[in-house]
């Protein structure tokens, strides 16, 4: 087994186990989860394809599977269902104990607009370096996103945000080199600012920041619709 794989494992196993748990009934979500993970994940992995393709990231074969689709390895293509559903469970399981937790309007609104300023400037000023233009083009947009958003999703979110990326840095930590050999997610340095945490590109905050976001928005819009339905 890949570590690459056992990651991921280690990542899903608890918040599916706890998907069934009497109070937070997590497991009536997938109705709207899945559908979200994967209209979102198709957009990300046609990026990561392409990525791959152009050299602006890889992976080290001595860290996954011998199953590759499109240049990326089995792993790669369930993160995008892993990562999302562990995220999207701990942001839920927040959001249900503690319903309070939550950033006032004036504040968010102040927060979003200046991390849009922020990126719109940071792609402008890099749009040679692929990975930085495509992380601050994603972030513009999902923010853009949430003004509009009736929910009060990003409003917890950049709250819950700051718990998720617990076990985020750790396993994005271990892939991209830290306490192993070599790293298992390789990135062009020339492709991104080469501002990193640990091993981490900075970029990778952002990557899924935009990723769990864009998921929890479209998950509100699907339960809309059902609701208006009824």
């Amino acid at each position: 087994m890949s570590l690459y794989f056992i990651l991921l494992i280690s990542t899903i196993s608890i918040p599916l186990v706890l998907s069934f748990d009497k109070k937070l009934h997590f497991y009536q979500q997938w109705m709207y989860l899945f559908p979200s993970i994967f209209t979102i994940g198709a957009i990300y992995i046609l990026f990561d394809i392409y990525f791959t393709k152009h050299g602006i990231w890889g992976f080290n074969p001595h860290y996954h599977s011998n199953i590759v689709f499109f240049n990326l390895p089995l792993e790669e293509w369930l993160f995008f269902i892993v990562v999302p559903y562990a995220s999207i469970f701990l942001h839920e399981s927040i959001v249900f104990y503690f319903p309070a937790l939550k950033l006032n309007s004036k504040t968010t609104k102040i927060i979003t607009i200046s991390f849009i300023i922020i990126f719109v400037i940071l792609a402008m000023f890099n749009i040679n370096k692929t990975y930085t233009f495509y992380i601050s083009s994603l972030l513009v947009i999902a923010l853009l996103l949430s003004i509009f958003e009736p929910s009060e999703v990003i409003r917890k979110f950049y709250l819950t945000f700051l718990v998720i990326l617990i076990p985020f840095i750790i396993v994005n930590a271990i892939l991209t080199g830290t306490f192993i050999d070599e790293a298992a997610i390789w990135y062009n340095n020339n492709e991104q600012l080469g501002i990193r945490f640990f091993t981490i590109p900075i970029e990778d905050f952002g990557y899924a920041f935009s990723l769990i976001l864009l998921n929890l928005m479209l998950i509100g819009k699907l339960k809309q619709r059902v609701k208006n339905k009824i």
